[in-house]
Protein backbone atom coordinates (compact mmCIF):
# COMPACT_ATOMS: atom_id res chain seq x y z
CA UNK A 1 0.00 0.00 0.00
CA UNK A 2 1.26 3.46 -0.85
CA UNK A 3 2.32 5.44 2.20
CA UNK A 4 0.19 8.57 2.38
CA UNK A 5 1.63 11.26 4.65
CA UNK A 6 -0.07 14.34 6.05
CA UNK A 7 2.18 17.30 6.87
CA UNK A 8 1.19 20.00 9.35
CA UNK A 9 3.50 22.95 10.08
CA UNK A 10 0.73 25.24 11.42
CA UNK A 11 1.84 28.29 9.42
CA UNK A 12 -0.73 31.03 9.93
CA UNK A 13 0.21 34.13 7.90
CA UNK A 14 -2.14 37.09 7.77
CA UNK A 15 -4.03 35.58 4.85
CA UNK A 16 -4.73 32.38 6.81
CA UNK A 17 -6.74 31.23 9.80
CA UNK A 18 -5.35 31.50 13.33
CA UNK A 19 -2.94 29.10 15.00
CA UNK A 20 -5.67 28.14 17.45
CA UNK A 21 -8.02 27.18 14.62
CA UNK A 22 -5.24 25.37 12.73
CA UNK A 23 -4.39 23.28 15.78
CA UNK A 24 -8.01 22.27 16.23
CA UNK A 25 -8.43 21.46 12.53
CA UNK A 26 -5.17 19.50 12.32
CA UNK A 27 -6.07 17.30 15.28
CA UNK A 28 -9.58 16.72 13.94
CA UNK A 29 -8.23 15.81 10.50
CA UNK A 30 -5.59 13.45 11.87
CA UNK A 31 -8.09 11.69 14.12
CA UNK A 32 -10.26 11.16 11.05
CA UNK A 33 -7.29 10.10 8.89
CA UNK A 34 -6.29 7.47 11.45
CA UNK A 35 -9.17 5.27 10.30
CA UNK A 36 -8.94 6.07 6.56
CA UNK A 37 -5.70 4.41 5.48
CA UNK A 38 -3.28 7.31 5.92
CA UNK A 39 0.19 6.37 7.14
CA UNK A 40 2.19 9.20 8.77
CA UNK A 41 1.69 12.57 10.40
CA UNK A 42 4.77 14.64 9.52
CA UNK A 43 5.40 17.52 11.92
CA UNK A 44 8.18 20.00 10.99
CA UNK A 45 9.95 22.50 13.26
CA UNK A 46 11.10 26.10 12.88
CA UNK A 47 11.57 28.97 15.32
CA UNK A 48 10.88 32.69 15.40
CA UNK A 49 8.92 32.54 12.16
CA UNK A 50 6.92 35.60 11.17
CA UNK A 51 4.08 33.32 10.09
CA UNK A 52 3.88 31.28 13.31
CA UNK A 53 5.52 28.08 12.04
CA UNK A 54 5.22 25.34 14.66
CA UNK A 55 8.25 25.38 17.01
CA UNK A 56 7.16 22.35 19.07
CA UNK A 57 6.59 19.18 17.01
CA UNK A 58 6.90 16.93 20.07
CA UNK A 59 4.02 18.73 21.80
CA UNK A 60 1.89 18.59 18.67
CA UNK A 61 2.91 14.94 18.28
CA UNK A 62 1.67 14.12 21.78
CA UNK A 63 -1.67 15.71 20.96
CA UNK A 64 -1.83 13.67 17.74
CA UNK A 65 -0.94 10.48 19.63
CA UNK A 66 -3.79 11.07 22.06
CA UNK A 67 -6.28 11.24 19.17
CA UNK A 68 -5.00 8.33 17.05
CA UNK A 69 -4.04 4.65 17.28
CA UNK A 70 -2.44 3.76 13.92
CA UNK A 71 -0.73 6.77 12.32
CA UNK A 72 3.05 6.97 12.54
CA UNK A 73 4.07 10.24 14.20
CA UNK A 74 7.13 11.78 12.58
CA UNK A 75 8.62 15.05 13.85
CA UNK A 76 10.67 16.04 10.82
CA UNK A 77 13.06 17.57 11.22
CA UNK A 78 13.96 18.02 14.87
CA UNK A 79 16.70 20.68 14.89
CA UNK A 80 18.85 18.85 17.40
CA UNK A 81 21.83 21.26 17.62
CA UNK A 82 19.50 23.90 19.08
CA UNK A 83 18.27 21.76 21.95
CA UNK A 84 19.38 20.00 25.11
CA UNK A 85 19.60 16.40 23.87
CA UNK A 86 18.63 14.99 27.28
CA UNK A 87 15.37 16.92 27.13
CA UNK A 88 14.80 15.78 23.54
CA UNK A 89 15.43 12.16 24.57
CA UNK A 90 12.97 12.43 27.45
CA UNK A 91 10.30 14.01 25.24
CA UNK A 92 10.84 11.38 22.55
CA UNK A 93 10.57 8.52 25.03
CA UNK A 94 7.35 9.92 26.49
CA UNK A 95 5.90 10.47 23.02
CA UNK A 96 6.80 6.90 22.11
CA UNK A 97 5.03 5.73 25.27
CA UNK A 98 1.93 7.84 24.64
CA UNK A 99 1.72 6.60 21.03
CA UNK A 100 2.52 2.97 21.93
CA UNK A 101 5.61 2.86 19.72
CA UNK A 102 4.51 4.96 16.73
CA UNK A 103 7.29 7.55 16.81
CA UNK A 104 9.86 8.16 14.08
CA UNK A 105 12.30 11.07 14.19
CA UNK A 106 14.17 12.90 11.48
CA UNK A 107 17.11 14.85 12.87
CA UNK A 108 18.22 18.00 11.07
CA UNK A 109 20.95 20.57 11.64
CA UNK A 110 18.89 23.53 10.43
CA UNK A 111 19.94 26.28 8.08
CA UNK A 112 18.66 29.51 9.60
CA UNK A 113 21.19 31.84 11.20
CA UNK A 114 18.34 33.61 13.01
CA UNK A 115 17.28 30.37 14.69
CA UNK A 116 20.80 29.66 15.89
CA UNK A 117 21.11 33.20 17.24
CA UNK A 118 17.77 32.86 19.02
CA UNK A 119 19.05 29.81 20.89
CA UNK A 120 22.52 31.19 21.51
CA UNK A 121 24.22 28.45 19.49
CA UNK A 122 27.01 29.01 16.98
CA UNK A 123 25.99 27.83 13.53
CA UNK A 124 29.61 26.91 12.80
CA UNK A 125 29.33 24.24 15.52
CA UNK A 126 26.26 22.53 14.11
CA UNK A 127 27.99 19.46 12.63
CA UNK A 128 29.89 18.77 15.83
CA UNK A 129 26.83 19.38 17.97
CA UNK A 130 24.49 17.14 16.00
CA UNK A 131 26.93 14.22 16.23
CA UNK A 132 27.54 14.54 19.96
CA UNK A 133 23.85 15.00 20.66
CA UNK A 134 22.89 12.03 18.48
CA UNK A 135 25.11 9.91 20.70
CA UNK A 136 23.09 11.12 23.68
CA UNK A 137 19.83 10.04 22.02
CA UNK A 138 21.15 6.58 21.19
CA UNK A 139 22.48 6.01 24.69
CA UNK A 140 19.37 7.39 26.34
CA UNK A 141 17.07 5.21 24.24
CA UNK A 142 19.19 2.17 25.16
CA UNK A 143 18.62 2.85 28.86
CA UNK A 144 22.25 3.56 29.71
CA UNK A 145 23.48 5.64 32.60
CA UNK A 146 26.22 7.87 31.18
CA UNK A 147 28.01 11.19 31.50
CA UNK A 148 27.25 14.11 29.19
CA UNK A 149 29.05 17.40 29.65
CA UNK A 150 29.70 16.63 33.31
CA UNK A 151 26.12 15.54 33.96
CA UNK A 152 25.02 12.06 34.92
CA UNK A 153 22.19 11.08 32.58
CA UNK A 154 19.66 8.26 32.99
CA UNK A 155 16.48 8.79 30.97
CA UNK A 156 13.36 7.13 32.34
CA UNK A 157 10.92 5.92 31.21
CA UNK A 158 12.54 4.51 28.09
CA UNK A 159 10.85 4.13 24.71
CA UNK A 160 8.38 1.42 23.77
CA UNK A 161 10.26 0.64 20.54
CA UNK A 162 13.51 -1.24 20.97
CA UNK A 163 16.25 -0.12 20.69
CA UNK A 164 14.34 3.13 20.25
CA UNK A 165 12.45 5.23 17.70
CA UNK A 166 14.08 5.22 14.27
CA UNK A 167 16.44 8.17 13.80
CA UNK A 168 16.59 9.40 10.22
CA UNK A 169 19.13 12.02 9.21
CA UNK A 170 17.61 14.86 7.20
CA UNK A 171 19.50 16.93 4.66
CA UNK A 172 20.54 17.09 1.03
CA UNK A 173 24.34 17.16 1.11
CA UNK A 174 26.96 14.40 1.05
CA UNK A 175 27.98 15.01 4.65
CA UNK A 176 24.44 14.22 5.78
CA UNK A 177 24.37 11.00 3.76
CA UNK A 178 27.57 9.73 5.37
CA UNK A 179 26.45 10.90 8.82
CA UNK A 180 23.19 9.02 8.35
CA UNK A 181 25.17 5.86 7.55
CA UNK A 182 27.39 6.25 10.60
CA UNK A 183 24.91 7.48 13.19
CA UNK A 184 21.36 7.00 11.96
CA UNK A 185 18.82 4.30 11.27
CA UNK A 186 17.92 5.76 7.88
CA UNK A 187 18.33 8.76 5.59
CA UNK A 188 15.77 11.39 4.62
CA UNK A 189 17.20 13.67 1.92
CA UNK A 190 14.95 16.70 1.64
CA UNK A 191 15.80 16.72 -2.06
CA UNK A 192 16.33 13.11 -3.11
CA UNK A 193 18.98 12.18 -5.66
CA UNK A 194 20.28 8.77 -6.66
CA UNK A 195 23.81 9.99 -5.95
CA UNK A 196 22.96 10.75 -2.32
CA UNK A 197 21.05 7.48 -1.88
CA UNK A 198 23.93 5.50 -3.37
CA UNK A 199 26.45 7.27 -1.13
CA UNK A 200 24.37 6.45 1.93
CA UNK A 201 24.00 2.78 0.98
CA UNK A 202 27.66 2.39 0.03
CA UNK A 203 28.82 4.00 3.26
CA UNK A 204 26.60 1.70 5.31
CA UNK A 205 28.05 -1.34 3.57
CA UNK A 206 31.61 -0.09 4.04
CA UNK A 207 30.89 0.10 7.77
CA UNK A 208 29.55 -3.46 7.82
CA UNK A 209 26.06 -2.13 8.47
CA UNK A 210 22.83 -3.01 6.67
CA UNK A 211 21.47 0.14 4.99
CA UNK A 212 18.32 1.55 6.50
CA UNK A 213 15.46 3.15 4.69
CA UNK A 214 16.11 6.06 2.34
CA UNK A 215 12.91 8.12 2.31
CA UNK A 216 12.18 9.34 -1.20
CA UNK A 217 9.82 12.31 -1.09
CA UNK A 218 10.28 13.30 -4.74
CA UNK A 219 7.03 14.62 -6.14
CA UNK A 220 4.73 17.62 -5.89
CA UNK A 221 5.02 19.81 -2.79
CA UNK A 222 1.25 20.13 -2.47
CA UNK A 223 -1.83 18.33 -3.79
CA UNK A 224 -5.41 19.47 -3.46
CA UNK A 225 -8.10 17.15 -4.79
CA UNK A 226 -11.02 18.92 -6.42
CA UNK A 227 -13.93 18.13 -8.68
CA UNK A 228 -13.41 21.61 -10.14
CA UNK A 229 -9.73 22.64 -10.11
CA UNK A 230 -10.39 25.89 -11.99
CA UNK A 231 -12.81 26.94 -9.25
CA UNK A 232 -10.49 26.06 -6.37
CA UNK A 233 -7.08 27.10 -7.69
CA UNK A 234 -7.60 30.87 -7.06
CA UNK A 235 -8.58 30.11 -3.45
CA UNK A 236 -5.44 28.06 -2.84
CA UNK A 237 -2.88 30.06 -4.85
CA UNK A 238 -2.17 32.82 -2.26
CA UNK A 239 -1.40 30.21 0.40
CA UNK A 240 0.77 28.14 -1.94
CA UNK A 241 2.66 31.24 -3.07
CA UNK A 242 3.30 32.20 0.54
CA UNK A 243 4.77 28.80 1.34
CA UNK A 244 7.00 28.42 -1.70
CA UNK A 245 8.29 31.99 -1.59
CA UNK A 246 9.03 31.90 2.14
CA UNK A 247 11.05 28.69 1.84
CA UNK A 248 12.78 29.86 -1.34
CA UNK A 249 13.75 33.25 0.08
CA UNK A 250 15.31 31.75 3.20
CA UNK A 251 17.22 29.16 1.20
CA UNK A 252 18.50 31.81 -1.22
CA UNK A 253 19.69 34.04 1.63
CA UNK A 254 21.63 31.16 3.17
CA UNK A 255 22.82 29.47 -0.02
CA UNK A 256 20.88 26.28 0.73
CA UNK A 257 19.45 23.64 -1.61
CA UNK A 258 15.67 23.61 -1.70
CA UNK A 259 12.95 22.16 -3.94
CA UNK A 260 10.90 25.33 -3.43
CA UNK A 261 11.04 28.06 -6.10
CA UNK A 262 10.27 31.78 -5.89
CA UNK A 263 7.36 32.85 -8.11
CA UNK A 264 5.81 36.20 -8.90
CA UNK A 265 2.21 35.13 -9.34
CA UNK A 266 -0.26 32.24 -9.40
CA UNK A 267 0.27 31.51 -13.09
CA UNK A 268 4.01 31.13 -12.59
CA UNK A 269 3.49 28.81 -9.64
CA UNK A 270 0.97 26.69 -11.50
CA UNK A 271 3.41 26.32 -14.39
CA UNK A 272 5.97 24.68 -12.09
CA UNK A 273 3.66 21.68 -11.47
CA UNK A 274 4.86 21.53 -7.87
CA UNK A 275 1.57 22.74 -6.35
CA UNK A 276 -1.27 20.76 -7.87
CA UNK A 277 -5.02 21.23 -7.78
CA UNK A 278 -6.25 18.16 -9.62
CA UNK A 279 -9.24 15.86 -10.03
CA UNK A 280 -9.66 12.55 -8.19
CA UNK A 281 -8.75 10.60 -11.36
CA UNK A 282 -5.61 12.68 -11.85
CA UNK A 283 -4.74 12.21 -8.19
CA UNK A 284 -5.14 8.45 -8.48
CA UNK A 285 -2.80 8.35 -11.48
CA UNK A 286 -0.24 10.41 -9.59
CA UNK A 287 -0.55 8.22 -6.49
CA UNK A 288 0.03 5.08 -8.53
CA UNK A 289 3.11 6.59 -10.15
CA UNK A 290 4.52 7.54 -6.74
CA UNK A 291 3.84 4.05 -5.41
CA UNK A 292 5.45 2.30 -8.35
CA UNK A 293 8.52 4.53 -8.09
CA UNK A 294 8.99 3.58 -4.43
CA UNK A 295 7.99 6.99 -3.12
CA UNK A 296 5.36 8.14 -0.67
CA UNK A 297 2.71 10.80 -1.28
CA UNK A 298 2.46 13.83 1.00
CA UNK A 299 -0.61 16.02 1.43
CA UNK A 300 -0.48 19.41 3.14
CA UNK A 301 -4.17 20.06 3.82
CA UNK A 302 -3.80 23.35 5.73
CA UNK A 303 -1.01 24.91 3.67
CA UNK A 304 -0.18 28.40 4.98
CA UNK A 305 -3.38 28.67 6.97
CA UNK A 306 -5.77 27.45 4.27
CA UNK A 307 -9.45 27.47 5.22
CA UNK A 308 -10.09 24.11 6.98
CA UNK A 309 -13.41 23.73 5.16
CA UNK A 310 -11.61 23.76 1.81
CA UNK A 311 -8.99 21.35 3.16
CA UNK A 312 -11.72 18.96 4.28
CA UNK A 313 -13.21 18.88 0.80
CA UNK A 314 -9.89 17.66 -0.60
CA UNK A 315 -9.34 15.09 2.16
CA UNK A 316 -12.82 13.63 1.76
CA UNK A 317 -12.37 13.26 -2.00
CA UNK A 318 -8.99 11.61 -1.47
CA UNK A 319 -10.40 9.19 1.08
CA UNK A 320 -13.52 8.35 -0.92
CA UNK A 321 -12.21 8.25 -4.49
CA UNK A 322 -8.47 7.56 -4.32
CA UNK A 323 -7.70 5.36 -1.31
CA UNK A 324 -10.29 2.66 -2.21
CA UNK A 325 -8.73 2.30 -5.67
CA UNK A 326 -5.24 2.02 -4.18
CA UNK A 327 -6.50 -0.61 -1.76
CA UNK A 328 -8.08 -2.51 -4.65
CA UNK A 329 -4.72 -2.43 -6.46
CA UNK A 330 -3.12 -4.11 -3.46
CA UNK A 331 -5.67 -6.92 -3.60
CA UNK A 332 -4.48 -7.97 -7.09
CA UNK A 333 -2.69 -11.35 -6.87
CA UNK A 334 1.07 -10.95 -6.42
CA UNK A 335 1.81 -12.69 -9.74
CA UNK A 336 0.01 -9.89 -11.58
CA UNK A 337 0.90 -6.96 -9.36
CA UNK A 338 3.83 -4.59 -9.66
CA UNK A 339 6.46 -5.84 -7.24
CA UNK A 340 7.47 -3.27 -4.64
CA UNK A 341 9.83 -3.54 -1.70
CA UNK A 342 7.73 -3.38 1.48
CA UNK A 343 8.74 -1.36 4.51
CA UNK A 344 7.76 -2.71 7.91
CA UNK A 345 7.42 -0.45 10.97
CA UNK A 346 9.85 -0.90 13.82
CA UNK A 347 9.24 -3.77 16.21
CA UNK A 348 7.14 -2.73 19.18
Amino acid sequence: MLEIWLRYDLRSPEIGVSTRDLCAAALEQLAWADAKGFHTAQLPEHHGSHDNYNPSPMILGAAVASRTTKLRIHPSAVLLPLHDPVRVAEDACMLDQISNGRLDLTIGVGYSTAEYAMFGVKMADRARLVESKLDVLHRAFAGETFNYEGRTVHVRPGPVQKPGPRLFMGGSVKATATRAARLGDGFYPMQYTKELADLYNETCLSLGKAPGRVINSTGPRFIHVSEDPERDWPKIAPHAIHETNTYAQLAQELGQITPFKHVDDAAALRATNTYLVITPDETLALARSQRDAGRHLTLVPLVAGLDPELAWQSLELFANKVIPQLQADDEVPATNAVQRAPWAPATV
